[in-house]
């Protein structure tokens, strides 16, 4: 079509209510969650592919009749030649307005889907980003190369995330790195808990991709960190 190219996918599943289409992009977005997630996914592919789409200076769109009838997606994408300069404009606009500075940063989740995912969102900012799915990896991996930043599941099995958070407290090489609690859980309760086992920020899914990159950002407002805690 002229200088872009369109792709559509329809699919025959759950679709969409009219109430979640607008949020269907957002990270950890999902329809209809259930305890045991008897649909799967994890609520962050969609977002990843936003992503993706803008920073090649696309649009991502999402269509439904209604719940049971299925969905539409549509990507359009300049034509590669079309508008270079305008494509790496839009790229780098999308970098910027993700972050400020690019951050070491460190992915704990036992779930391995999730992780990568997150990971992946992450590196498409900037930053440089590895995954672990336990409490010992992520110890080992922290003294190791210590990271700027640590996104760590409170629900690892065996050491927990409070653990995990504890000991990088504990030991002089890690004490400083800043620790955000990624986690379904988001009372009061649950984020003074998290503050006191040495977290710097709670964030409770679902969480917005900008979000992850808003409070990445503001531990580095004043260089000595003394930022209040979220």
């Amino acid at each position: 079509m002229g200088h872009e190219v369109v792709i559509s996918v329809r699919d025959t599943g759950v679709g969409l209510s009219a109430e979640a289409l607008p949020n269907v992009f957002e990270l950890f977005s999902q329809v209809g969650k259930t305890v045991d997630r008897s649909h799967g996914g994890l609520g962050i592919g969609l977002a990843l592919v936003k992503k993706l789409v803008e920073m090649h200076s696309g649009e991502v769109t999402a269509e439904s009749p209604g719940m049971g009838q299925g969905c539409t997606f549509t990507v359009r994408l300049p034509l590669a030649l079309a508008n270079v300069v305008e494509v790496t404009a839009a790229t780098n606009s999308v970098r910027a307005t993700s972050h400020a500075t690019p951050r070491r940063i460190l992915v704990v989740d036992d779930n391995i889907d999730a992780a990568e995912l997150l990971s992946m969102l992450l590196v498409l900012a900037g930053h440089t980003v590895e995954t672990v799915h336990t409490g010992p990896a992520a110890l080992q991996t922290a003294r190791a190369n210590v990271p700027d930043v640590i996104f760590l599941d409170i629900g690892l099995p065996g050491m927990s995330g409070y653990e995990v958070a504890h000991r990088l407290r504990s030991d002089a090489t890690t004490s400083k790195v800043i620790l955000v609690a990624l986690t379904g859980w988001g009372t009061e309760e649950d984020r003074q808990r998290a503050i006191k086992a040495g977290f710097d920020g709670h964030l409770t899914k679902p969480v917005q991709s900008e979000r992850l990159h808003e409070i990445i950002d503001s531990f580095y407002e004043k260089d000595n960190r003394e930022n209040p805690r979220v």
